[in-house]
């Protein structure tokens, strides 16, 4: 694995999941790369991805550098020809290729705006930095994926999942105070797409996920029979892609209840973080024992040293 940007970086994800609980069981192994050093820039807020990585990083005996590249860099250029006349004091060309000498391995996080689709899901950040940098480059989640998110998610059915049959696995739309992006359940969806699960999404119409990252699975419209028999529960907002950004319905039907548990198979909840009480899901589903969700954050720090051992391994 030279970089890890999406599930297709990987070659075998089931077998990345056992390396992630391994560290899950002996998780402080400082002398693995001690010296090292991972590049973590954000150009947006975060909480769990930051936190998770460093702690990741600092199992592994390496150093872990902050940058709040919008904050504490230089207003990047990023296209090709132009002339640095204006706001921008740097190109992507030479800042990337210097922290590339600074670090053994890069991980940057950067959102989408929601205004242009074609603009933010040609992924120009993460592109650049994959072209310049010269080292191994890990998305800390991007306009289109979080797969991080994607491998902590599929480490907790792992370790939840006890059955020999195939569990089946709903995504469910919820509604929310605002527009969102689609990187996560498009993440979702493509890691459950490359499991052996009985995948489904379920979304009000117009919430369409891009064909690329949905797949083949059903997509089902009334909620409730989706539903049915659900082993998993992925409870999840985000705004259109058709109608790129847009908000279409805050149905409150669509906000997770008990009562939606109740159609279920006794399903365990998930939900990546942070979740609005009340407006997403119901307290009385995120305080149940059915309720997964911190186990997930959990499962991000091991993920992510999970995932950079092998980068780390790969610069030696």
């Amino acid at each position: 694995m030279k970089h890890f940007t999406s599930i297709h970086d990987v070659q075998d994800p089931f077998e990345l999941v056992k390396k992630a609980l391994a560290f899950k069981e002996k998780p402080w192994q400082p002398s693995l790369h001690e010296g090292k050093t991972v590049g973590l820039l954000f150009m947006n807020p975060s909480l769990r991805t930051r936190l998770s990585s460093i702690k990741a990083v600092q199992n592994l005996g390496a150093h872990a550098i902050v940058l709040d590249v919008t904050k504490d860099g230089w207003a990047l250029a990023f296209e090709d020809g132009v002339v640095m006349n204006g706001k921008e004091a740097e190109h992507i060309k030479e800042a990337a290729a210097v922290m590339g000498q600074y670090f053994d391995v890069l991980a940057i996080r950067t959102f989408p705006e929601l205004k242009d689709r074609e603009h933010d899901y040609s992924e120009t950040v993460l592109k650049a930095f994959l072209a310049y940098a010269g080292v191994p480059v890990v998305s800390l989640e991007s306009a289109t994926l979080h797969p991080l998110q994607g491998l902590a998610d599929l480490i907790t059915i792992h370790e939840h999942w006890h059955e020999k049959r195939v569990p089946k696995v709903v995504m469910t739309w919820a509604p929310h105070v605002k527009a969102l992006p689609q990187a996560v359940p498009n993440t979702f969806a493509e890691w459950m797409n490359a499991a052996p699960f009985d995948f489904v999404i379920t979304h009000p119409e117009g919430y369409e996920l891009d064909p690329r990252f949905a797949g083949t699975a059903p997509v089902v419209n009334d909620q409730k029979e989706a539903l049915a028999e659900a082993d998993f529960v992925y409870v999840k907002n985000w705004s259109s892609y058709d109608r790129y950004g847009e908000v279409l319905t805050n149905d409150e039907s669509w906000r997770f209840s008990q009562a939606h548990l109740a159609l279920t198979n006794n399903a365990k909840v998930m939900h990546c973080l942070p979740v609005r009480r009340g407006v997403v899901m119901d307290d009385d589903v995120l305080d149940s024992e059915q309720a997964i969700h911190l186990d997930q954050a959990a499962n991000r720090v091991f993920a992510a040293q999970a995932v950079f051992n092998e980068l780390l391994s790969w610069k030696s």
